[in-house]
């Protein structure tokens, strides 16, 4: 079992198959290296310095052993890894909880995979119902071939969440649209806080907090109804009366949720971050290349474990870039 120094129970890892991705998301705006036009299909992964297909099995085996429930792969965009297929097929045969966020930009590849791993369950990131302004933030013109990737899923009785990082003065206004969406398709949007990163361009009058998201909301939608929340949820529920779908709220810079966190994270270098936020990394994929115990840092990292955001604070607590914090949003694998 895996416990911090708060007493909280981690069993849920994210594993991040790559810091590549097709898209160009504002918020998370890759580092220059990683900003490749030619990367619309699948890309290899690149160099020593990433795990491989074994060595990603083999630190998530360890973890499970560990106590390790459930796993989510994410990237970057984890399709677009040429050897996405291969394991997320081995890591459904581990028995854990088998989990995905995408861009969604591939996922009518991967229907047949994701049914023999016994992924249920599926996260697309979607921060606009509009052609134009989805261009606009993702630099790619996709969204018809997102969109329908959302509708095959919900066909095949998916569990869809849709992941939307609400930006003032970009999609604020399409709120009400995507609550909407919720009233005949059983699809559970969540609308995200703009975090700050190093290098996303954050700025405070950037984000839109949860009580303005409900108060937009409410100007359309009139009969809002709270849902109960988990220990273990980074969100808060709510459902419109009669509607199929609900949305939720994920508060961290408003209400941060770290009171019952659960969550470790993998990055694609095979660096272990006790939290999204952490400043510092423990390099798990050297340990397991020079066999050494990887379970031992596994747990002198989750020691280490602040109990809010990192240990960061300050108005700024987010930009502050170090030899050690530098990473986009992107390079952590969300």
């Amino acid at each position: 079992m895996l416990k911090d120094q708060f007493g909280r129970i981690h069993d849920y890892l994210r594993i991040s198959l790559t810091d590549r991705c097709n898209y160009k998301c504002l918020y998370c705006l890759p580092q220059p290296e990683h900003l490749d036009d030619s990367i619309k299909g699948d890309c290899n992964s690149h160099g020593s310095d990433q795990m491989s297909t074994s060595e990603i099995i083999s630190l998530a085996k360890i973890f499970i052993c560990e106590g390790v429930k459930k796993i989510r792969i994410t990237g970057g965009e984890p399709l677009v890894r040429k050897d996405a297929s291969m394991i997320i097929r081995e890591l459904g045969m581990t028995g854990t909880k088998l989990v995905l966020t995408t861009n969604g930009s591939r996922i009518h590849h991967f229907m047949d995979v994701f049914k023999e791993a016994g992924i249920n369950s599926i996260n697309v990131s979607l921060d606009t119902l509009n052609r134009d302004l989805f261009h606009k933030l993702t630099q790619r013109d996709d969204f018809i071939q997102v969109k329908n990737n959302i509708q095959l899923l919900l066909d095949h009785n998916f569990h869809v969440k849709i992941n939307m990082v609400v930006m003032n003065g970009y999609n604020e206004n399409e709120l009400a649209d995507f609550v909407e969406w919720t009233k005949e398709e059983p699809v559970h949007v969540r609308f995200i806080e703009f975090m700050p990163f190093p290098g996303n361009k954050w700025q405070p009058d950037r984000v839109i907090h949860a009580g303005e998201m409900l108060e937009i909301i409410a100007r359309t939608h009139s009969e809002i109804i709270k849902l109960e929340d988990g220990v273990h949820d980074t969100t808060k529920k709510f459902q419109i009366k009669n509607y199929n779908g609900t949305f939720s709220i994920i508060t961290t810079m408003s209400e941060p949720f770290c009171g019952g966190c659960n969550r470790l994270r993998l990055t694609s270098d095979g660096k272990m971050r006790n939290c999204l936020f952490s400043k510092t990394e423990t390099d798990l994929l050297s340990a397991l290349r020079s066999g050494e115990d990887v379970s031992l840092l596994i747990r002198s990292c989750l020691a280490g474990k602040h109990f809010q955001l990192g240990g960061n604070s300050g108005v700024s607590w987010g930009l502050e870039e170090t030899s050690s914090h530098r990473r986009s949003m992107m390079g952590i694998g969300g």
